[in-house]
């Protein structure tokens, strides 16, 4: 079962990407409407949307797994270091 994030996020997709299909389809006619739909459509997807996606996913997971420390350089050249041996 998807979380209600989830459908909040795609959602919020949804409306942004038609936002901007609806606002360059009246761009001949409205120009300033139009850009309006444009950029509204475009901070959804960048300011709302993608911080709720970013949100959503990273529940549970433990950031120091990926951040570059002395231990997890060491692990990515032990690794390395497995590989070419095999080939």
């Amino acid at each position: 079962m998807k979380s209600k994030l989830r459908i909040v996020v795609i959602i919020i997709v949804l409306g942004s990407i038609a936002s901007i299909i609806y606002g360059f389809s009246i761009k001949l006619e409205n120009l300033s409407r139009a850009n309006a739909f444009i950029g509204g459509g475009t901070a959804g997807l960048f300011l709302v949307a993608m911080p709720l996606f970013l949100f959503n996913e990273s529940k549970g997971k433990n950031m120091k797994d990926y951040m570059l420390t002395k231990e997890n350089i060491q692990k990515m050249q032990s690794k390395e270091e497995k590989k070419s041996e095999n080939q």
